[in-house]
């Protein structure tokens, strides 16, 4: 199974990519964990990106706040599919590096989730890697039954309370 590198531009955002990290877990898909920034280190996060596909990657997750660089910078430098994580900051609460994710020129796309989506990103990173893992794909199947259940459930008890 190829490994998701997940990125963030500094150790303080760990506390959101953790949430990327656990929802790997769930789903049995091996990861690497790395602080590089795109602008205090742009030569180590360029030999990262490429020489990410040689290393078994086949997803990177990149998160960063504020400018947000980070996902420009490593999909530049490969063709794996990179899924960016804008962060929230004091400043503009996360629209910066919102807009700053998404407005990818022509030709270098990034994919993006919502500010400090960690959980969506790797679920995205998941159903990338399950087009060529059946097995991925079954226990995402079964993660969608089982979050309906729990709808499901929960529409039970409140049709209970309030529906006579």
């Amino acid at each position: 199974m190829k490994k998701v590198a997940i990125i963030m531009g500094s150790d303080s955002d760990l506390p959101v990519v953790e949430k990327a990290a656990a929802k790997l877990d769930e789903f049995a898909v091996p990861y690497e964990v790395h602080v590089f920034s795109a602008h205090r280190t742009p030569d180590e996060a360029r030999a990262f990106a490429r020489g990410a596909r040689e290393a078994g990657f086949g997803v990177l997750i990149a998160a960063a706040g504020m400018a947000a660089h980070l996902a420009g910078a490593l999909a530049a430098n490969t063709t794996l599919p990179v899924v960016g994580i804008p962060l929230r900051a004091k400043a503009l609460d996360g629209v910066d590096a919102l807009l700053s994710t998404v407005q990818m020129p022509s030709g270098i796309p990034v994919a993006a989730v919502g500010i400090d989506g960690a959980v969506n990103a790797a679920l995205l990173s998941v159903e990338i890697l399950a087009l060529s893992d059946q097995g991925l794909a079954d226990a995402l199947d079964r993660a969608r039954a089982a979050g309906r259940e729990k709808v499901l459930e929960k529409n039970a008890a409140v049709e209970a309370r309030f529906n006579h």
